[in-house]
């Protein structure tokens, strides 16, 4: 081999190991699940909780392990950019009035349809919005409602609601039905009052609302989505107050919306609102 051509392939070389070498930059690395550096309840594993049943098109067929769902595709893209395997995640069951309330929780984090509010925030810590959407008036065929096309068709109809959600604040802040708003215990419980006759409609968020009239409720009938106002309903993981995690699964959720993937996920697994007029 001639000298020249030792010369080049040892340039060649240099570049190469140059190229896969860590370049300092004075930058502290992001903490991950690999490096330990992330407390979580189990070392190596990320606990997440969410309700049992689940409900599509949050989670399909109830089981949030299966990374099918909107909020069970989202979780474990979060856990991926933590560093943590798919085979390193656990699920918890827990209620919607366990992971709002107050104390230590089973998890690292929750996904489960949490409204981020300054109310909640009290007691919790939130990553930023997963995602924002708006709510939605659902009724059966026949209802006296469900041909409205306002806000004060409604007014003097019997609306239910899951209790202490965003659906009922804003059904009674927006709609103000001159009959209290009545509150179920789950979105289960609102949908069977509904079809039992026991309400005119239900509020329930969009993307549900899509689903049931859809899939699950005979003669289900969209009536239109609320105003979001200036201050769209958004949707966090929870934390536990003053959680180490709060920052990294921030991060995290950031850096998803910015690579387009939250996008992508609300594109695949949740219904795009056309065909739910604003409700005036």
């Amino acid at each position: 081999m001639n000298r020249t051509r030792v010369l080049a392939l040892a340039a060649a070389s240099a570049l190469a190991l140059a190229a896969c070498a860590p370049v300092d930059d004075g930058a502290e690395p992001a903490a991950s699940a690999s490096d330990g550096a992330l407390a979580t309840l189990a070392d190596g594993r990320l606990t997440i909780g969410t309700s049992d049943p689940a409900f599509e098109p949050w989670i399909v067929d109830n089981d949030p392990t299966s990374g099918e769902g909107f909020e069970s595709a989202v979780a474990y893209a979060v856990a991926d950019q933590l560093g943590f395997a798919a085979g390193d995640v656990d699920w918890v069951t827990v209620t919607f009035d366990q992971i709002i309330a107050p104390g230590a929780k089973t998890f690292d984090v929750a996904i489960n349809q949490v409204s981020i509010s300054d109310e909640r925030k009290q007691n919790l810590d939130f990553s930023s919005s997963y995602y924002d959407t708006a709510q939605a008036v659902v009724t059966l065929e026949g209802s006296p409602v469900a041909g409205a096309t306002t806000l004060a068709e409604l007014q003097g109809a019997r609306i239910g609601a899951m209790v202490g959600t965003t659906s009922l604040q804003i059904a009674e802040d927006v709609i103000a039905p001159t009959t209290a708003v009545s509150p179920f215990n789950d979105n289960d419980q609102v949908k069977q009052a509904l079809a039992a006759g026991l309400v005119d409609a239900i509020v329930v968020d969009l993307p549900t609302a899509l689903y049931i009239t859809a899939a699950e409720l005979d003669g289900g009938v969209l009536v239109g989505q609320l105003p979001a106002g200036d201050n769209p309903d958004q949707f966090g993981l929870v934390l536990d107050k003053g959680s180490d995690l709060t920052a990294p699964v921030t991060e995290a959720v950031d850096a998803l919306r910015a690579d387009g993937t939250l996008a992508a996920l609300e594109a695949q697994w949740l219904t795009d609102a056309a065909g739910a007029p604003v409700l005036e």
